[in-house]
């Protein structure tokens, strides 16, 4: 989606206002998206390190997803690591590793930091832009 145009102009007795209010929310929903794509890859990344490994099956579908719509992240496993719930809650045959939620629980002063560098860049118009990426794409697959 590109930069909505931000121009309301209303001129009365020689004063110009001009509402960003449009700019300024694209701005704050893109940075959220930016820092929530970047938590994924994050939390991706660190999960991959505490899968048992027995193919390497299960890491390489190990993905985030940040959907649009909700404003949310999504970390989980696609159809074909299936039987990482089995690592992730056990069963009678495989012990409980938790590999999504400890990775999730013991990194959350990372998560709170990332967070804060892209929403404290609203400060400066130009830093945020620079953070935006209009790319559309699903990550952390096979890393």
């Amino acid at each position: 989606m590109p930069m909505p145009k931000s121009v309301i102009k209303i001129k009365k007795d020689g004063v110009t206002f001009e509402s960003s209010v449009d700019k300024v929310q694209y701005t704050i929903e893109e940075l959220s998206r930016a820092a929530l794509k970047d938590i994924g890859k994050y939390i991706s990344k660190e999960t991959r390190k505490q899968i048992a490994r027995k193919t390497g099956r299960l890491a390489k579908n190990t993905q985030y997803w940040v959907r649009k719509k909700d404003a949310d992240l999504q970390v989980g496993f696609k159809p074909g690591g299936f039987y990482g719930l089995f690592q992730e809650i056990g069963t009678e045959k495989t012990p409980k590793i938790g590999a999504l939620f400890n990775s999730v629980a013991d990194n959350i002063q990372t998560i709170i930091t990332i967070e804060s560098q892209y929403l404290s860049a609203l400060e400066d118009e130009a830093r945020a832009l620079s953070l935006i990426s209009e790319d559309e794409k699903e990550g952390g697959t096979g890393e």
